[in-house]
Order: structure tokens, then sequence, then C-alpha cells
């Protein structure tokens, strides 16, 4: 699948000795995306998922087109502070630092299956949050999909090791 070869590698952003993944190029061609999508749709369709949960922010663009199409409902896991209404959050911890994740509390019901999507797995910390937080909601998380997974990084090696399904189309070796 050619999907890799539509994502630009951006040396030393957002810091020196970063290989930032750049997804906005396989989203701006149309043949890069449907790629995505109908790799994305062939695996979920048909299966029991009541919720998407796109990840601040990328995964919201992922999310809202795969929730159109398997007819179920998007929910946004956003950066504190950005989302209007009452919000349930988790703080969780960065390489230097925290962060927090929030999502509207009247956005997962008890018993929902959600499934959790991204553009991007590198350590694992926000998706691990907004699967803890899913969870603490009842939500009940059948799978994390990503388009890139980065193995060296860790957090694919972090999130199964906890027992989470995970997915990825493409990985890159290396930081």
């Amino acid at each position: 699948m050619p999907i890799k070869s539509k994502i630009r590698t951006v040396p030393n952003f957002p810091k020196e000795g970063i290989m930032f993944r750049d997804i906005t190029t396989l989203l701006k061609d149309p043949i890069g995306m449907q790629l995505v999508m109908d790799d994305l749709v062939k695996r979920y369709r048909g299966k029991k998922i009541d919720k998407i949960v796109g990840l601040d922010a990328r995964g919201f663009i992922l999310g809202g087109a795969l929730s159109y199409v398997l007819g179920v409902g998007l929910v946004l896991a956003r950066k504190a502070g950005k989302l209007p209404a009452e919000c349930e959050a988790l703080e969780y911890e960065l390489e230097y630092g925290t962060d927090k994740i929030e999502i509207h509390k009247d956005a997962i019901n008890p018993g929902d299956n959600v499934l959790v999507v991204d553009d991007l797995l590198a350590t694992g910390g926000t998706a691990m949050a907004a699967i803890k937080l899913i969870e603490k909601m009842g939500g009940k998380v059948m799978e994390a999909a990503f388009v890139i997974d980065l193995p060296d990084v860790g957090g694919r090696k972090k999130l199964q090791e906890a027992g989470y399904n995970l997915y990825w189309q493409t990985e890159f070796e290396g930081d």
C-alpha cells in the first residue's frame, strides 16, 4: 500500500533531531486519502462501534470521514479548554511536564463500544489518556487505529502491554 509514500518527512520539526511525519501531503492527495479511508472502512464496517473518538486534531479529520461512512457518532477528544460544554478530563504525563485531555460529559454513554482514531502513534501518551478517559466515562475501547506508528518511540508496546488492540496502516523506523 503506497500510503507511506504520500507522507512527507520534515526534519528538525518541532525541534532539532525530530523527523516529523506530516500527513497533510497524504490528506491533500485524493488517492492517498481514499487509500486510508478505504482501508479503515474495510476493517471496521460491520463491527459493533457506537462512537469514534477522534484525537486532537488530525484524528478529527480521519474520525469524521470514517464516522460518516460507518454511520456512527464522532466524539472529539481535545486539549484542555477547547470544548464549550461540561467535560470529563484526564491529566497525563508528558516527557517534560503534564497535559490534559477532555471529552464532553454527554459524549460517551456507559457500555458504548468506541474506536479511537488518530494520525500517529508515537509515545502513546495522548492515546492512553484518551482511552483511560473513555473508560472512566463507561465506554469500552475496542481498538485504537492510526495511519502511522513509530515503533521505536514505544507507544505501540506501551498500549499493547496494557491490553489494548491497535491497528496502524504504516510505520516509520526511528524518531
